[in-house]
């Protein structure tokens, strides 16, 4: 068997794979062009991806030896996962194992954009701590503030987990309730619009769907609170990029805290890093040396799976399995 491996990702996950067949590795740091990633799945049975790879029935028509494609993430917004289903490729993701830890940085954005941390830090440098100043660098309080989470799924859950520690009300909205989270966690479910005027803070953990594209713009940045902070892990297309620039910069909003941003990655000169009250990351919400490690076994063991004819550990579409 042939395997594709399109970043260079922790070595588990080539050690696993090597024990079925031929392993191809994608040798450089930026990700593979259209054309290139062709060449290097031509012929494979079975590709691990990362979120930079776009596969679709126009990709997979020009590939039809695969027969699964393993997500190094837990979102899929770069997989058609309709075009692979009506291919017979098994779509595989990595849920789970990366779920506190992007809830613990997600928490931590939400902290160092309320305090001010890397505004005061890179004043350091510059040589502006002249003395301890009562007025200087005045962020928000986190404890007794109001969280609001859009989405509350596995890491929203996580969020409001750690909110609890802060002593922080918990309100969120989803298109579903979770009931289990209500009774164990004391949140509650409101309506979108209810998270936009309430919260003190906006932590936002959904997926990228047509849905969800640009749902925070200037209509919803007009409804927070000034004193608002709003914190992205999910995926940058959530947030109108330019929209959260004219908030920021007009004060509707207070700060912001991004691991994310669209687009990805934001030129060096992007108006959004010039503003001192945004906390920008270079989508690292679920970069410990443990969990990438564990998200490229788990990774590995869902191509392996699916070619050896085992139930893989993650699959978005197991009905493909069943045939064969």
């Amino acid at each position: 068997m042939r395997i594709a491996m399109t970043r260079k990702i922790p070595a588990v996950a080539q050690d696993i794979l090597q024990s079925i067949g031929d392993v191809d590795v994608w040798p450089e740091q930026m990700p593979p062009s259209p054309d290139k990633l062709l060449e290097l799945t031509d012929g494979c049975d079975g590709i691990l991806s990362t979120l930079n790879d776009r596969i679709d029935g126009a990709f997979l028509d020009q590939v039809p030896s695969v027969k699964v494609v393993s997500n190094f993430a837990v979102g899929y917004d770069n997989i058609n996962v309709d075009d692979c289903t009506a291919r017979g490729v098994a779509v595989c993701i990595t849920p789970d194992v990366l779920t506190d830890t992007t809830a613990d940085f997600a928490f931590a954005l939400l902290l160092a954009a309320a305090r001010r941390v890397s505004e005061s830090h890179q004043s350091i440098p510059r040589g502006e701590w002249k003395t301890w100043e009562p007025l200087g660098y005045l962020g928000q309080d986190v404890h007794g503030s109001t969280l609001g989470i859009v989405g509350m799924g596995r890491i929203g859950v996580a969020m409001a987990k750690r909110a609890a520690g802060f002593n922080m009300p918990v309100i969120y909205s989803d298109m579903y309730r979770n009931e289990k989270a209500e009774q164990e966690l004391g949140v509650k479910h409101v309506d979108f619009d209810e998270v936009l005027t309430r919260s003190d803070f906006i932590s936002v953990h959904v997926p990228l769907t047509p849905e969800t594209r640009q749902l925070f713009g200037a209509a919803e940045f007009e409804k927070m609170k000034e004193s608002a902070v709003l914190i992205n892990t999910s995926r940058g297309p959530v947030v109108d990029t330019n929209a959260l620039v004219d908030a920021l910069n007009s004060g509707k909003i207070w700060g912001a805290g991004l691991d994310v941003t669209d687009p990805e990655p934001l030129p060096a000169d992007h108006p959004l890093l010039e503003n001192e009250k945004a906390v920008v990351c270079p989508h690292i919400a679920s970069a410990s040396e443990t969990t990438r490690s564990r998200m490229a076994q788990l990774a590995a063991e869902n191509v392996k799976a699916v070619l050896t004819g085992e139930t893989p550990p993650r699959c978005l579409n197991p009905e493909v399995l069943s045939r064969g």
